[in-house]
């Protein structure tokens, strides 16, 4: 009996030993953090989905578009339209992008971007080729070159269309008069171009190529021949 009212003596004055260890020094063992592989993974930037985006925000913020048109901040909407595939051209994807004003009295389209991706670049120029010809029978065109990407431009009394193929995307940028943009139409449409091409050429399988280094965007088109305005440079 006596050894084992020994025992616990021991270890009743252990125990004190370490309680005043603890509380003199002020310090505690605290657990070690852990992650998961979700989590970690989590942590890392995701690469660029090479697809069209779900959202047109992604190519050009409404915002941005409202800086550019020299709107308020927060009256410009947007609306994005996912379109279907349509094997007869070798188109695999659309997706339309409309720019409105928001707040009272607004509803009127500021801008359109339609875009259409293709199995290869030769489809996309096909069908770009097709749908510019169509484009040129009730306007006044001209003849572009965005760096590598051509370009028509057809202005109307109405609205003036940008029709670009790059890569293996087509895009079309439609400006409404209604919309009162600041600028010449067709230099504000190149504008908005440069600005949107890099941003899609990043979603392509194969980045575009490009030509000539960036220039200032202010250059104006010649009407008399086709014209090369600043290169893009497809971001990677």
């Amino acid at each position: 009996m006596r050894v084992g009212g020994r025992v616990v003596a021991m270890l009743a004055v252990g125990l004190g030993v370490l309680t005043g260890c603890s509380t003199a020094t002020g310090q505690e063992t605290l657990p070690v953090p852990t992650f998961t592989e979700s989590a970690e993974a989590a942590s890392g930037s995701e690469p660029t989905k090479l697809a069209l985006p779900e959202d047109c925000s992604a190519f050009l913020a409404p915002d941005d578009l409202g800086a550019l048109f020299a709107r308020p901040l927060g009256s410009t909407a947007l609306r994005t339209i996912r379109g279907i595939p349509e094997p007869s051209v070798n188109r695999t994807e659309r997706i339309g992008c409309r720019y409105t004003e928001s707040g009272a009295g607004g509803g009127n389209t500021l801008l359109d971007i339609n875009v259409g991706r293709y199995t290869d670049a030769d489809a996309a120029r096909r069908q770009w080729q097709l749908n510019t010809n169509a484009e040129r029978s009730d306007g006044r065109s001209r003849d572009l070159s965005i760096g590598a990407a051509p370009a028509v431009a057809v202005e109307r009394p109405t609205e003036t269309v940008l029709a670009v193929v790059y890569g293996v995307d087509t895009l079309t940028f439609v400006l409404p008069v209604s919309a009162r943009a600041p600028g010449a139409p067709v230099d504000r449409l190149v504008d908005l171009a440069l600005r949107v091409l890099p941003k899609d050429g990043a979603t392509q399988p194969a980045p575009p190529e490009t030509s000539a280094p960036p220039a200032p965007a202010s250059a104006t088109p010649s009407a008399a021949a086709p014209t090369s305005v600043p290169a893009v440079a497809a971001a990677r």
